[in-house]
């Protein structure tokens, strides 16, 4: 009796971690395509709505200065009504705010926009921690798993976009409005992790030292740096990429889907470079060749040959995968504790998505003020310099609390 009791605990146990990591793939499945999907629309956009190119780059700004305000606090809220109820009511209010995108004018795009925004900042902060909780034994894998499925949509958002707008003639307003599928389906598969009770682990008992020694140590600057200018790269191609080729004579359509193979080769290094950083004594290698791929990628499009151009955004597309993974994996591998993992996370999200804010912007303006993308894909090679540098500091083996501590000694 006790025995056939025993296996049925072991079978809903399985059923229910199965169930938990089926949700987890799910969301980090809406955490980029809401974004992406709009970087191939942006030329219909801003010539239905009447807008220039400085203020459509706030389209993708926005989100990102939402994930630089909000990070800091996800963690906090979390702990006050719980990781899985904070994580369905940001899926709520992600469906909600794709759906203002949609239907109205400019002032419905801007506030549909800052709620998407909203809801993926904690996604983003609270997911790595999710997993680091829920999935002890196998954070490589999982970190991977969710890198792949939040690329293989982002990519599907910049390449399915533009066809379908022409889906019954619904425009780029029903097209983007279709990116409430897949979070209405994750709402449902992620509600009866409602019933899970209180964590245990209490953020507020860190303690003062713990919250705030983050801010004196430069390995955490590195790594914020690192997750910011990673960020600011590929926020600033998603939104302009497309555009840029439609200057060298590319079709919208065509635009669309070099943004998508961009995307696509993301999703390979978003999982193998996880399990590469776990295995590898430092990271000083994978940090310093993401930068290489950046800049080699980003000058490729400079050129702008049309026979290059698909290697070129592949690059772009392997320093961006490799990047991100990184920044995760650094969150978790430079810290010693879990207080200080999550504050890690919120810095780097915070300050790091607060400098990727001003790309798109500053990318567009320099264009307007240029008339050229010369400058522009300048700024970005410069920028991918200063990965390179940050790159190789953040990849030392190193923790965070001793490197602080070597130095309050001196």
């Amino acid at each position: 009796m006790q025995k056939d009791t025993t296996l049925q605990q072991t079978k809903a146990d399985s059923k229910k971690k199965w169930l938990l990591m089926i949700g987890v793939i799910l969301i980090a499945a809406n955490l980029r395509a809401p974004l992406t999907s709009i970087g191939s629309l942006i030329t219909s956009i801003r010539t239905d709505l009447g807008i220039s190119h400085a203020l459509a780059g706030t389209i993708t700004t926005l989100p990102l200065l939402a994930f630089a305000i909000l990070s800091p606090f996800a963690p906090k809220i979390a702990h006050k009504i719980t990781m899985e109820k904070t994580i369905f009511l940001s899926l709520v209010v992600l469906a909600i705010g794709i759906v203002i995108r949609s239907l109205f004018g400019t002032g419905a795009l801007f506030t549909g926009t800052i709620l998407i925004g909203i809801a993926i900042a904690f996604g983003n902060v609270l997911l790595p921690g999710f997993i680091k909780m829920n999935f002890p034994l196998k954070v490589g894998i999982m970190t991977g798993m969710y890198g792949v499925f939040m690329n293989v949509f982002a990519a599907l958002g910049s390449g399915l976009s533009v066809p379908l707008t022409t889906v019954g003639a619904i425009g780029w307003k029903g097209s983007l409005a279709f990116w409430a599928i897949p979070v209405i389906i994750a709402i449902a598969v992620w509600a009866p992790q409602m019933k899970k009770g209180k964590d245990p682990t209490d953020y507020s008992k860190a303690t003062p030292k713990e919250k705030l020694s983050l801010a004196r140590s430069p390995l955490a600057w590195s790594i914020t740096i690192f997750m910011g200018l990673q960020s600011l790269i590929f926020y600033t191609l998603v939104t302009w990429l497309p555009e840029i080729l439609q200057g060298i004579g590319y079709s919208m359509s065509a635009a669309g889907w070099m943004l998508f193979l961009m995307q696509f080769a993301i999703i390979p290094f978003t999982f193998i470079i996880p399990l590469l950083a776990e295995r590898l004594k430092n990271q000083i290698l994978l940090g310093g060749a993401t930068a290489v791929l950046f800049i080699l990628g980003i000058t490729g499009v400079l050129i702008g040959n049309h026979s290059l151009m698909p290697l070129s955004v592949i690059m772009i597309g392997m320093g961006a995968g490799s990047a991100f993974s990184l920044s995760m994996m650094f969150f978790s591998m430079r810290t010693s504790n879990a207080v200080e993992a999550s504050d890690m996370s919120g810095m780097a999200q915070s300050f790091g998505y607060l400098l990727a804010a001003t790309g798109p912007m500053v990318f567009g303006a320099l264009h307007d003020r240029t008339d050229s993308w010369t400058m522009p894909l300048i700024m970005l090679i410069a920028l991918a310099v200063v990965i390179l540098i940050v790159g190789i500091v953040a990849g030392r083996d190193r923790v965070i609390g001793n490197t602080i501590s070597k130095e309050s000694q001196i």
